[in-house]
C-alpha cells in the first residue's frame, strides 16, 4: 500500500490536469457512468464536528475509493486545519488496498477543479477579475483554478480579517505573478468588477450583496454545504440566468444556499438549469449571452476524489512518488 502526503499530491498534479480530470468525472456522475451512493453523516454535536463518509466507483478508469472527511469548527482555535481527511484508495478487481492519500489538501485541489470546470463552462471567455470570498486552502484553490482557465488580470480577495486576506497574498503572489492580487476593504469592493466570484467560507450568512453583481458575472460557492447554511443571498440566484449544480439530488439534500430560497418562495425547482456534467457532456449549452448572471453550487461529490486520486496514485507508482507499506507483514 502507498502512501502519498500533501507534498507528494502537489507535485503529482496541477491545476490544470485537475480540472480535466474532474470535468470527465462530472460527466461520468451525470450520464450515469459512475457509481456514487449518498454520503453518510455523522455529526458530532458536542465537538463542532461532523464526518462525512464518501464512496465512489468510475468504472470507466477502473477507479474505486472511498473519502472520510472531518469538518471542526474549532480546529482553528488548536492550531489545526478546520478540514482533515484520507482517501483510501481500493483495488476494485481484488478488494486490496492501493493508497492512503491525504485528503485536505485533495478535498481542496478537487473542489477548486469543479470551480475551473464550471469557470471554463459559465464564465465570459475574456474573463479578467475575480473575486475571492475566504482566505482558507480552499480559497487558494479556487484562485488557482479560475486562473487556469481564464486569463486573470486581477483577482480581489476578501476576508472579515483582513490581515487573512494579506497572508493569502503573500503566499500566493509568488504562484501567479501576472495576476495583481488586492486585498478588499468590503464585500462590494470585491464584487462590483468582478468577472468570477468564489465563495469558499464557513459563512453561515451571505457574504455577499447579489445587487453588487454586475451583468455577466459568474459566481461559484463552494463554502456551505448544509441546509441551514447560506452563503450566497437569494437575490444572487434570483438574477441568475442559470443556477447549475454538481448533482441535482445531493444539492437539494445540502445546499442551504438553495433550500433556503426555495423555502421561501424566492427560487423553485425549474429555475434549477441542470448538472455541470450536463454541460460538460454537452448535454445543455453553457454560457449563451455575454450579460447573463450565472451560477454554480458545489457540495462536493466523491466521483471528483475518486478520479482525482486515482490520477495521483498512476503518476506516483510511474514516478516512484510516496512510502511503500506491506500492510500484512
Amino acid at each position: 500500500m502507498r502512501f502519498l502526503n500533501r507534498t507528494t499530491i502537489e507535485r503529482a498534479i496541477t491545476m490544470r490536469e485537475a480540472v480535466e480530470i474532474v470535468r470527465s468525472a462530472f460527466q461520468a456522475l451525470s450520464t450515469g457512468e459512475a457509481n456514487v451512493p449518498v454520503r453518510l453523516s455523522v455529526a458530532e454535536p458536542q465537538h463542532d464536528g461532523v464526518t462525512l463518509f464518501m464512496p465512489g466507483y468510475l468504472p470507466g478508469s477502473d477507479a474505486l475509493a472511498i473519502k472520510i472527511v472531518s469538518v471542526h469548527g474549532r480546529n482553528p482555535a488548536r492550531q489545526l486545519p478546520r478540514i482533515n481527511a484520507l482517501v483510501i484508495l481500493i483495488d476494485p478487481a481484488t478488494g486490496v488496498p492501493l493508497a492512503a492519500l491525504e485528503g485536505g489538501f485533495l478535498t481542496a485541489l478537487r473542489t477548486g477543479a469543479g470551480s475551473g470546470v464550471a469557470t471554463d463552462l459559465l464564465a465570459n471567455p475574456h474573463a479578467e477579475t475575480a473575486a475571492i470570498f475566504g482566505a482558507g486552502t480552499q480559497a487558494r484553490t479556487q484562485l488557482l483554478a479560475v486562473a487556469a482557465v481564464r486569463q486573470l488580470k486581477r483577482c480581489w480577495i476578501y476576508a472579515p480579517r483582513s490581515e487573512r486576506a494579506e497572508q493569502m497574498i503573500a503566499e500566493m503572489q509568488p504562484h501567479l505573478p501576472a495576476v495583481e492580487l488586492l486585498a478588499a476593504a468590503s464585500p462590494a469592493l470585491a464584487v462590483r468588477d468582478a468577472d468570477v466570484i468564489c465563495a469558499a467560507t464557513n459563512s453561515h450568512t451571505p457574504v455577499f450583496d447579489g445587487r453588487d453583481l454586475k451583468p455577466g458575472a459568474h459566481v461559484n460557492a463552494v463554502g456551505s454545504y448544509q441546509p441551514h447554511v447560506q452563503e450566497i443571498d437569494a437575490v444572487t440566484l434570483q438574477r441568475a440566468s442559470k443556477i447549475v449544480v454538481d448533482q441535482r439530488a445531493a444539492a437539494l439534500d445540502e445546499a442551504g444556499d438553495l433550500l433556503i430560497p426555495l423555502s421561501q418562495g424566492v427560487i423553485t425547482l425549474a429555475d434549477i438549469y441542470g448538472e455541470i456534467g450536463e454541460i460538460a457532456a454537452g448535454l445543455k449549452p453553457g454560457r449563451e449571452r455575454t450579460e447573463d448572471i450565472t451560477y454554480f453550487k458545489s457540495v462536493g461529490n466523491a466521483v471528483q476524489d475518486v478520479a482525482v486520486a486515482h490520477a495521483i496514485y498512476r503518476k506516483a507508482l510511474q514516478e516512484n512518488l510516496g512510502v511503500e507499506f506491506d500492510l500484512l507483514a
